[in-house]
């Protein structure tokens, strides 16, 4: 990076960075539930528009001052049966997961909340509402994102250490970095490992999500049309992953998930059958967001 030129093309170049995996593993998996119903766009929650986005609803475009029953109903279906069925599938599995959690939506269903915590789950922030921040005014953000941590304390027990919001603004990581209490946070997709970046209180931890390796491509193009495909995908991404580590390159791959749809039966197969592929590796290690960040500022502590 220079100071013409903000952004940073090169990263760890040729060279790469071994990432030292705990147990000497090949690669890090890592599984996100995104929690975002009840925290999207709807009119009811003053909104101008229904929501649009990430549903079956195929070409859905927000309804300006009306409801759309139809998407509506299908986020009350993430709410309120996608996310028992991913809820046991981790749990039998006993993979831990970290949880993209909308601070109205947790809010919304404190039940669902309890059983993450039973499980030791991390509940990373995923923002106040799941709504566009891209034309926010970068005061009215930080007061969107002041909201959001002090509702997830409220219903969680404790402040969020990580943060993604998805549809961010140029301004998101700046006020994250400037809010000063996260340990990381997740709005790039530039890498396969964890980087550090300059921030106003110093470095400040990336550590970077995946769109390809993410069920959101069963409702946008080139999409997922079955389980089956979603778990060839995959399972090629984690072969080729672990290949390179077991070469001396170990990286880390990031599962997103989203109730109303990896929820469903026939997708929720295909990530079962994945997991089970996982699990027959000895060399892959299943940790939270939290821990990797954690392994991170331990062994790879900013420059």
């Amino acid at each position: 990076m220079t100071k013409n030129y903000p952004r940073d093309l090169i990263g760890y170049g040729r060279s790469g960075l071994d990432p030292q995996w705990p147990g000497e593993a090949y690669v890090a998996v890592q599984f996100v539930i995104n929690y975002e119903e009840g925290g999207e766009n709807c009119i009811l929650d003053g909104d101008a528009a229904s929501e649009a986005f990430l549903s079956e609803v195929v070409g859905a475009a927000p309804w300006p001052g009306q409801r759309h029953m139809n998407i509506e109903s299908m986020y009350e279906y993430g709410a309120r049966a996608g996310f028992w069925r991913l809820w046991r599938l981790f749990a039998a599995a006993e993979v831990p997961v970290t949880v993209f959690g909308v601070a109205r939506a947790l809010e919304r269903n404190p039940a669902a909340v309890a059983a993450m915590r039973d499980e030791g789950w991390e509940i990373a922030s995923h923002g106040l509402r799941w709504i566009e921040y891209k034309d926010f005014a970068r005061e009215d953000e930080a007061a969107h994102m002041n909201e959001a941590i002090r509702i997830h304390e409220r219903v969680t027990g404790e402040r969020p250490h990580g943060w993604y919001i998805g549809r961010c603004s140029a301004h998101t990581t700046e006020l994250v970095m400037e809010e000063g209490g996260f340990l990381y946070s997740s709005d790039s997709y530039a890498d396969d490992l964890p980087y550090w970046i300059d921030g106003p209180k110093g470095k400040h931890l990336i550590v970077p999500y995946s769109l390809d390796t993410n069920d959101a491509r069963f409702c946008a193009p080139p999409a997922f049309g079955t389980g089956e495909a979603f778990f060839t995908y995959l399972r090629e991404t984690f072969d080729m992953l672990y290949e390179e580590g077991r070469a001396g390159a170990p990286k880390m791959m990031s599962i997103g998930l989203h109730c109303r749809l990896a929820g469903k039966p026939g997708r929720a197969h295909g990530l079962k059958r994945f997991i089970e592929h996982v699990r027959a590796h000895d060399r892959a290690w299943l940790p939270r967001r939290i821990d990797i960040a954690r392994h991170w500022h331990e062994v790879h502590k900013a420059p």
